[in-house]
């Protein structure tokens, strides 16, 4: 009997917790609740300015069932980058892994505060520094989205804007 029911565990027709005689595991959670979704305004087909001036394209996707957040960058410089945001739940934090085409990458985690997703991380510069990096997504009531990315060089004592995009939503 015993070897029946670890045979029918392995095939998934009976569950394991019963088997050894446990109640059945809680169902696994998805990624519908309020933490997962607080960084849906980005989603959307973007154009994106700065000052004014075209900077590029953005498609914010959402995949694996909403669990991740796609970004598909192009620039209007032709260069482009893509990244996957996601909300941990072990953590409670959001996290974003970009990777562009000039092979730069920015790890970074954070979460909402007082409407504004913002994400910090470190870099690596080619003499070995450790650059800051910080990125704050507002969502403004008019539809649109400012992104801000900030880097300090000194530890946080002064900040130099990297890029100050206005997400406008294509129509």
């Amino acid at each position: 009997m015993r070897l029946t029911m670890l045979l029918l565990a392995g095939t998934g027709l009976f569950p394991i917790q019963q088997a050894a005689g446990q109640a059945p595991a809680r169902p696994a959670q998805d990624c519908s609740g309020p933490d997962h979704r607080a960084f849906d305004f980005w989603l959307g087909d973007w154009n994106v300015t700065t000052n004014g001036a075209q900077a590029g394209t953005n498609l914010i996707t959402a995949t694996q069932q909403g669990c991740i957040l796609h970004e598909h960058w192009r620039g209007a410089d032709g260069s482009s980058g893509e990244s996957f945001n996601f909300f941990d739940r072990t953590t409670g934090q959001w996290n974003q892994l970009w990777i562009d085409t000039r092979g730069f990458v920015l790890r970074l985690a954070g979460g909402l505060e007082e409407g504004t997703l913002r994400m910090r991380g470190e870099t690596r510069g080619p003499r070995g520094g450790i650059a800051q990096q910080r990125l704050a997504f507002t969502p403004n009531p008019d539809g649109t989205v400012r992104q801000l990315w900030e880097m300090s060089s000194d530890g946080g004592a002064t900040w130099t804007v990297l890029f100050d995009g206005l997400y406008t939503r294509q129509q």
